[in-house]
């Protein structure tokens, strides 16, 4: 088992906690740097209305300006994960693992596969079938049909095996603000939610329990606080 710390951000605003990663983010790489032990950290919270620029981002997939945005309480904020352009906003888990993957025997493609695999465990639990799409990012419903909607993003940073950024799970998001861009830089494809799927008043708070409980599961963590 993987000792892992656990924080609930709450809600946060993106660049506060960006800068606040890139802190615990630094502190570990330089740990790992000196052959010391890194202190794995999960983070779970949820971003006030923003626009995030991966590195290999496509301006041309923001569809108004930073002015429009701003004027309507939506950020713009170039981001070091890697991937093109998405949405945060309350009402969606945003879950951040502050990891050393070495420790756990993973390389990054095995990583990302394990954090897809807590999100569709995490759905399943609650009745929604969920899956990969080969040649998209996230996991998403009905691949493979005019119907394929998206239901969770990834970017990823890591470096010497050290991660940073995570992953994004719509519970009951605002899914009009994805209309200011095209999500991911996947054109064509409709993105969705739990409240959305379901019709109900799923929480994030009660996201945040199961999914917590899937990253144990996923990753064998076992949490210093328990």
């Amino acid at each position: 088992m993987i000792k892992c710390a656990f924080q609930n951000w709450g809600l946060i605003g993106y660049e506060e906690a960006r800068l606040k990663q890139l802190s615990l983010f630094t502190e570990n790489l330089d740990l790992k740097l000196k052959g010391k032990e890194v202190q794995n950290l999960l983070v779970m919270c949820e971003h006030k209305p923003v626009i995030t620029l991966g590195k290999s981002a496509n301006i041309q997939h923001l569809l108004f300006t930073e002015k429009w945005l701003n004027e309507r309480g939506v950020d713009l904020c170039q981001t070091e994960r890697g991937g093109d352009i998405t949405y945060h906003g309350p009402g969606q888990l945003v879950v951040y693992p502050l990891f050393d993957i070495e420790q756990m025997g993973l390389g990054v493609k095995a990583y990302i596969h394990t954090l897809e695999s807590c999100i569709i465990q995490t759905l399943a639990h609650i009745g929604i079938t969920a899956e990969r799409y080969e040649g998209f990012t996230g996991v998403w419903l009905n691949k493979d049909t005019h119907e394929a909607r998206k239901m969770a993003a990834i970017g990823v940073k890591c470096s010497r095996g050290v991660t940073m950024h995570g992953l994004a799970l719509n519970v009951h998001t605002d899914l009009t603000y994805f209309d200011l861009i095209v999500p991911c830089g996947i054109a064509g494809k409709a993105v969705t939610s739990i409240k959305k799927e379901l019709n109900s008043d799923y929480t994030v708070t009660q996201a945040v329990a199961i999914m917590k409980n899937e990253f144990a599961n996923q990753f064998g963590l076992v949490f210093e606080d328990e």
